[in-house]
């Protein structure tokens, strides 16, 4: 994999784990949301919940930047460095949302690192 290629492949898992974060706020800022029994007020926090509108334009953005690295990379290659979203969603959900991480996070984000390391040392 190239190295434009690889960043292609970094802005996706950007956009990915940013569309969880803000999907999150617009369930935090919007919560709870109305049950399909009722349509007509879970139609309107659909239209006005702009947070969702935010996440899911992130998400379109993430899936139209995936396609192109998928067009020049193998999967067997790019498909581990999703696993770098998890990484990126611990580090914006702690510094954004104010959640906590652990030890036990830390350690897993570092096996994780180390895994996706490995991989694509081997392409």
């Amino acid at each position: 994999m190239n190295l434009a290629t690889f960043f292609l492949a970094l802005i996706s898992v950007s956009l990915n784990a940013a569309a969880q974060i803000v999907l999150r706020k617009a369930m935090l800022t919007h919560a709870p949301a109305p049950s399909f029994g009722e349509p007509i007020s879970l139609l309107w926090w659909l239209i006005t919940n702009i947070y969702l509108w935010l996440g899911l334009g992130c998400y379109a953005f993430s899936i139209g930047t995936w396609l192109v690295v998928l067009s020049r990379a193998e999967v067997s290659i790019a498909y581990p460095l999703l696993s770098i979203g998890y990484i990126i969603a611990a580090v914006l959900s702690v510094l954004l949302l104010g959640e906590s991480l652990g030890p036990a996070k830390i350690g897993g984000i570092g096996l994780i690192c180390m895994g996706v390391l490995l991989i694509t040392r081997t392409a």
